[in-house]
């Protein structure tokens, strides 16, 4: 499992029980309820204030879930998210006295071995519902790690049949079937086959593919996708083996961002897997067509043939030379046993750019916990970090502190340079006054003027989008942004002062509304200062300004005031700072009721609309 599971505690009754669990289940974290205000129960590993919010949020980040609480809870919290059940967690639900564990989700995920596996620890009994597990001992539209079923959408028949009394016959060999308590006969019309060559199977015929084989390849730095994949396909057809019994893809680590093998990797599903000039150089004596004209270019001997013959390991063998066309090689090599693609090699290394909001759980998005979930390492300003400790506990952590911006972002590409997926974390939006501008600028910027290195270039970059501190604050507020608006930073560290006053004030000028980020630091006192004359040349006094400090955290505060009454005494580093145009209005009856919003111009509209009316009538 490649995320650890969080034990999920609502009442210290289940303590106990979780402390135990979580003895068994590696790496796991215990999830402990304390309501908002309270001391945190030394005993948890995390604290959570919002139990449904906490649950939803972990599961969309995609960590397995024990909960060592009444089902219903569970149930009740995760009904609205619940989506695709063939890539949902597994969740189970523990009684506080350990004596029955429920897998409610994702059984074939992982939940039905993890329930046993607490049960038999806690003396309980595992409560597993689904068909083929309980009457075979197998789920045969979930195969093991290693196997893959060539036709999944005929396993429901083929089970039903079983169920309902019908015997099965086995051509081939495997294991684990053979360790499963199928009811089997030589003369039954059902059969399970176990091969590497491909196969179609039906409603009365179950295909399964052992992933013994590693393919290998080589090509010309922008060959197409069409030409590599035509001679993948070609040189399967010639192996006479199946897709399915394809483990991986695999090549030299200079090739990790060519374009068509990862698009041929994604298409067919399948890893793709990279070693070292030097590591398949291990393999060089091995090779059917080694080239002294590939070690001039990469510094190895072959690359297709080393790739596939380093995947399968040391007792592999090469059943498909080097195949070629005019831009792409080909080879295929086998395995005795099926590959763990995610033992052999190294995969591409992902930098993810991770907008998490203001903080709060709620207002991050599925992509970004799933993203932090999934990560090796993480790496950001510390309180940021802290900010996602519920996702990121057991993960390598690289906190950064504020100004060391630049050395943050060249450590995380270098990082994942290295084959390491991580995750950078921004406050807000990755893309808005953050990391992501400063992810794409040292990519793009040459090695001898201070780029970084070659293999941090051939990442995967990826960044998902967060709620921004203007955004949040204005949403809090009402809609101050409801009409045209801008942003700007009053930070001079990376701009001039000068260039900050013209584009304010061509904002000012323009009436647009503000969002100020970076308005004051400790050495910083008279640029908002400057700001607020500035806008008051161009409107009203009286104009409504909004203070937004740690929007959506538990010490939010929101402060509304006057652009002639706005103080640089009242505001500090972490405060969001948003001025209205002349349009803007402070509504509401200032206690029960206190908004400020920006008209689009709706009511001039009506205005215009009626009196033309009345002209006509």
């Amino acid at each position: 499992m490649d995320v650890a599971p969080a034990i999920i505690v609502i009442s210290p009754v289940a303590l106990k029980t979780a402390r135990k669990t979580a003895e068994v289940l590696e790496d796991s974290l215990i999830h402990g309820f304390a309501r908002r205000g309270s001391q945190p129960n030394v005993d948890y590993n995390l604290s959570f204030s919002e139990p449904m919010d906490h649950l939803r949020s972990l599961f969309q980040s995609g960590t397995p879930i024990v909960g060592v609480c009444a089902a219903g809870i569970l149930i009740r919290a995760l009904a609205p998210v619940i989506a695709e059940k063939h890539s949902e967690p597994p969740v189970i639900a523990v009684s506080e006295d350990g004596k029955s564990v429920v897998p409610l989700l994702g059984g074939h995920r992982g939940a039905n071995v993890l329930a046993q596996q607490i049960a038999e620890a806690l003396g309980g009994h595992a409560a597993i519902t689904t068909a083929g597990d309980t009457a075979f001992g197998v789920a045969l539209d979930a195969p093991p790690e290693g196997w893959t079923l060539a036709n999944p959408e005929d396993a429901k028949p083929v089970m039903a049949h079983m169920l309902a009394g019908d015997p099965v016959k086995i051509t081939g060999k495997a294991d684990w079937l053979e360790e499963a308590t199928l009811p089997l006969s030589q003369d039954s019309k059902l059969e399970i086959i176990t091969t590497t060559e491909p196969q179609e199977g039906d409603s009365d015929t179950l295909i399964f593919h052992p992933q013994t084989h590693v393919i290998g390849l080589g090509c010309s730095r922008g060959c197409t996708f069409e030409e590599l994949n035509e001679l993948v396909q070609q040189s399967l057809h010639k192996a006479n083996i199946a897709i399915g019994s394809v483990a991986a893809f695999a090549s030299i680590d200079l090739k990790a961002d060519e374009v068509a093998m990862n698009q041929l990797a994604a298409h067919y599903g399948k890893p793709f897997r990279l070693f070292s000039a030097d590591e398949l150089n291990e393999h060089k004596d091995r090779l059917q067509t080694p080239s002294d004209v590939v070690f001039v270019e990469v510094g190895c001997y072959g690359v297709s043939e080393g790739a596939a013959l380093a995947g399968t390991g040391s007792s592999g063998e090469l059943v498909l030379p080097k195949q070629k066309t005019a831009n792409a090689t080909v080879a295929i090599a086998k395995a005795q046993a099926p590959v763990i693609a995610e033992n052999i090699g190294r995969a591409r290394g992902r930098l993810h750019v991770i907008g998490i909001g203001p903080g709060q759980e709620i207002w991050r998005t599925p992509e970004a916990s799933s993203w932090l979930a999934e990560a090796d390492e993480v790496v950001g300003y510390g309180l940021y970090l802290d900010l996602v400790a519920s996702l990121t506990r057991g993960k390598q952590r690289h906190a950064f502190p504020l100004g060391a911006e630049e050395e943050r972002v060249r450590f995380a590409l270098e990082r994942a340079g290295q084959g390491h997926n991580v995750a950078l974390v921004c406050s807000g939006d990755s893309g808005v006054y953050a990391m992501g501008a400063l992810v794409f600028e040292l990519l793009d910027r040459p090695q001898d003027k201070g780029g970084v290195s070659e293999a941090a270039c051939r990442v995967h970059v990826a960044s998902t989008p967060g709620i921004s501190a203007m955004i949040a604050l204005s949403n809090r507020i009402g809609a101050p942004l409801g009409h045209d608006f801008c942003a700007i930073s009053l930070s001079d560290l990376l701009t001039p002062w000068e260039t900050i006053q013209q584009r304010l004030e061509g904002a000012a000028i323009g009436d647009f509304v503000i969002g100020f980020y970076n308005p004051v630091s400790k050495r910083r006192r008279t640029q908002l200062a400057w700001a607020r004359e500035k806008l008051l040349e161009h409107r009203p006094a009286d104009t409504p300004v909004i203070l937004g400090a740690n929007i959506g955290r538990e010490s939010e505060t929101i402060t509304t005031t006057t652009l002639k009454d706005l103080k640089v005494d009242d505001v500090d580093m972490l405060t969001t700072v948003i001025v209205g145009c002349s349009q803007t209005r402070l509504g509401g009856n200032g206690q029960s009721l206190h908004f400020v919003y920006t008209p689009r111009g709706y009511a001039k509209k009506i205005d215009a609309s009626e009196r033309e009316a009345e002209t006509v009538t």
